[in-house]
């Protein structure tokens, strides 16, 4: 990993588990060719564990900037120096910024994302929100949703304090009361595309919001289930574009 780089090229990366098929690599490759932005890269490092972001990642003194995705969004967060007040607040990180004195830095740009491309979307009956799984992105949701005056509950397979409901005793009434239903789960991501969330679909109406922050497949059997009953539905690409986007100005303040 500990490579000799160009002192003037400017380093980015995604820090992740299995990422061979990454969103961020792909979308910064365009954006530094489309806009003709020189001297840069953004690399994927596929790390087996999270320590090894500090024996080996911590060690490459010419990275400027990370993204973190799946599973290490929370892991991450010990092995950074400080913590903007609204990644500390939601408790996860998907940014990290390396400032010229060397100091990791971490962000959440997820929260940012999501809100804005579900925003559009949202009408007045939009009241409650269920979120499918309690992993790090799900907390930058609950954020989001907080922040829009929309109440919601978690599911997960198992009871805690945390989830409210457990997909077994999801009825059709809950799934009514809640129009607007979000996918944090891998559930349905290629190559499991004929996989999704164990809920009744069939209580899902015209009235519903699904959104699934899976982006490959574009439309997963979740979202597919959904627009079969009427549903408004909407994947992760746009949320994922602006977040990026996000982590971008915050890397270049």
């Amino acid at each position: 990993m500990a490579e000799k780089h160009d002192k003037h090229m400017r380093r980015f990366g995604l820090i992740g588990k299995d990422i061979s098929y990454s969103f961020s690599r792909n979308y910064f490759k365009n954006k530094f060719e489309t806009e003709v932005i020189k001297d840069t890269t953004y690399e994927n490092f596929d790390l087996k564990n999270i320590a090894l972001f500090k024996t080996k990642l911590k060690q490459e003194s010419d990275i400027n900037g990370l993204n973190v995705t799946i599973p290490y969004k929370e892991d991450i967060m010990p092995f950074l120096d400080k913590l903007n007040k609204r990644a500390k607040a939601i408790g996860a990180v998907n940014t990290i910024k390396i400032t010229k004195k060397g100091n990791y830095i971490g962000y959440n740009t997820d929260y940012y994302g999501f809100k804005k491309s579900l925003k559009p979307l949202l009408k007045a009956h939009h009241k409650k929100a269920l979120i499918l799984g309690t992993g790090g992105a799900s907390k930058a949701i609950a954020y989001a949703l907080k922040s829009l005056d929309i109440d919601y509950a978690f599911v997960s397979r198992n009871t805690s304090k945390k989830a409210k409901y457990t997909y077994n005793k999801l009825s059709d009434k809950v799934i009514e009361a809640h129009q607007i239903i979000i996918n944090c789960t891998p559930l349905g991501t290629f190559p499991d595309v004929n996989e999704c969330p164990d809920i009744p679909y069939q209580a899902i109406s015209n009235q519903h919001i699904l959104f699934d922050l899976i982006y490959n497949p574009s439309e997963t059997r979740f979202l597919n289930l959904g627009k079969q009953n009427s549903a408004t539905i909407i994947n992760g690409e746009k949320m994922l574009a602006l977040q990026a986007e996000k982590s971008w100005s915050i890397w270049n303040k």
